[in-house]
């Protein structure tokens, strides 16, 4: 029986996995095209799987060999010196050709003379194609794990040497390579010991490579071929199709979190007794969110590092900045590399929706933890006896606690993260009862847009920054389409007007707009 994996490369037979069977065959093109190129993407993007699945394919033709190896188990020992790496080197070689029962490379591998320069790793090289007598394809995966040494630079170095030499028939070397990691060793910055100074420089000698443009993402269809294969398998009647649209939705395709919903929701299924929805995927996203991953790990970690990174995600969430697509700017560029990141017409984008509700988690926590004194007021109790939450009485208490706050508190705190205090106030009412989801509106109000779902109930509040009468009926129009296109009959609008300094006021207003209800107040 097959699962949904979510550690190490997938495999067929084993794991449910998306056909991708076009991203596959345009990474065979570049190789068979005799390429040479980098895959470099966030971490459990489907690199390896791709590879592996790309080796296999290789495989089956009589003219290639693939020769597949990585870097994650090579060790800090390997770098100590040129010895050491060669030897690492030629011993993961040795074991592919183990594990295939080539004896004859294998002798030739164990007999062959002591490798204790480059120049000499060359030649060998050489005889070691000139033995297999095809076409051989060298794929080393996570080969950034040794992005900081000279070593990994020159061993770059031999294989571009060779590489040109070949282009003149000078020399025979590997017909393809692809390396795979998160950066591009096109542009790897590395550090040289000179003289005991260190410093760093741009200097990659992988400029042989070709770009390599193919999004290794999900799409929502190859989403829903897998889960046509889980049903089959399963026995079960779901509509693959809007919950694969659902999957996306949350996303973005990112390989990982797609397999990451899909397990907790046959988790669900299996202990539960919940059926395939579009809800029961909700429910997965809001649980998983709960629970840590190395893949959230890394996210938050990047957050805590990196300051420039933080203040940039909180302009893009809190406050609705726009920013332009530049990858040539550092911090979009390492946003980009670890995932976080991704471009949409142009404008720069939090890559999917799961870790746009993970940050909005982690600020409004970092809030929570500065407020922690008010901890007795954010846990009154806001549940009618059926269930269904008080959302008035829940509004009108925070325009109390934000009340209390305004007169002891630094203004300009409260008004940079007053939205992530209403967060942090919202979810310990909410846990272990509902789950909620946000979304930032394009509009002059700044707009955030939450949706509570608790029990079969939903309740839809709008944040927005006060803009004038004129912005604030205009909101109101636009909150009237938002209820009427999801069915719900009343909303809810908290208004964050920061342009009464001195004297503030505190009121609330009811709004009909014809069958449709709006409770907004000010704070």
């Amino acid at each position: 029986m097959k699962t949904f994996n979510t550690t190490g490369h997938c495999v067929h037979g084993k794991h449910y996995m998306a056909d991708t069977g076009k991203k596959i065959n345009e990474i065979l093109q570049l190789i068979i095209s005799g390429k040479y190129f980098v895959i470099n993407r966030p971490r459990q993007y489907g690199k390896t799987t791709s590879l592996y699945l790309v080796r296999n394919i290789l495989r089956e033709k009589q003219d290639y060999y693939p020769i597949f190896i990585s870097f994650e188990g090579i060790g800090a020992d390997a770098y100590l010196n040129e010895k050491k790496f060669f030897d690492s080197f030629t011993d993961q070689i040795l074991d592919v050709f183990e594990r295939s029962h080539r004896q004859d490379i294998v002798r030739f591998i164990e007999n062959s003379p002591e490798i204790v320069s480059f120049s000499k790793l060359g030649r060998w090289m050489t005889r070691l194609i000139q033995k297999i007598n095809k076409k051989v394809i060298l794929i080393i995966d996570e080969v950034d794990r040794s992005s900081n040494n000279q070593l990994f630079m020159d061993f770059l170095s031999l294989l571009r040497k060779k590489y040109l030499a070949a282009l003149s028939d000078e020399d025979q070397t590997f017909y393809s390579v692809v390396l795979s990691g998160v950066h591009d060793v096109k542009s790897l910055k590395i550090k040289i010991n000179n003289d005991a100074n260190l410093h760093s420089h741009n200097n990659s000698p992988w400029n042989i490579a070709v770009d390599f443009l193919l999004d290794l993402s999900l799409t929502s269809e190859e989403i829903a071929n897998m889960l046509a294969d889980y049903a089959s398998e399963q026995n079960l009647n779901i509509d693959t199709q809007a919950i694969g649209e659902r999957l996306y939705y949350f996303t973005s395709g990112y390989p990982f979190l797609v397999s990451k919903i899909c397990q907790m929701t046959d988790t669900l299924r299996n202990e539960k007794k919940i059926n395939w929805t579009v809800e029961s995927v909700n429910i997965a996203v809001s649980r998983i969110l709960k629970l840590n991953n190395t893949n959230f790990e890394s996210l938050i970690k990047n957050l805590q590092n990196n300051n420039d990174l933080y203040n940039l995600i909180f302009e893009m969430l809190i406050d609705d900045a726009h920013v332009h697509f530049n990858e040539d700017n550092p911090i979009i560029h390492y946003g980009l590399l670890y995932g976080i990141f991704k471009e949409k017409n142009g404008q720069l984008e939090i890559h999917n929706r799961i870790y746009k509700e993970r940050i909005y988690n982690y600020m409004a926590s970092i809030v929570e933890t500065q407020l922690i004194a008010n901890k007795s007021v954010i846990s009154d109790k806001f549940l009618w006896k059926d269930g269904r939450l008080n959302m008035e009485k829940l509004l009108l208490k925070f325009q109390e606690f934000m009340k209390s706050e305004y007169s002891k508190r630094d203004h300009a705190f409260l008004e940079r993260n007053a939205r992530l205090i209403f967060l942090a106030f919202l979810k310990p009412i909410i846990n272990g009862k509902g789950y909620d989801f946000k979304e930032v509106q394009i509009s002059e109000e700044k707009r955030i847009d939450i949706l509570i779902m608790i029990e079969k109930n939903q309740y839809l509040v709008e944040l927005k920054i006060w803009k004038g009468q004129k912005a604030h009926e205009k909101g109101k129009k636009q909150l009237y389409d938002y209820l009427k296109r999801t069915g719900i009959n009343k909303g809810y609008l908290i208004i964050f007007d920061f342009t009464q300094k001195g004297f503030k006021e505190w009121k609330t207003e009811n709004v009909q707009i014809h069958d449709k209800k709006i409770f907004a107040l000010w704070v």
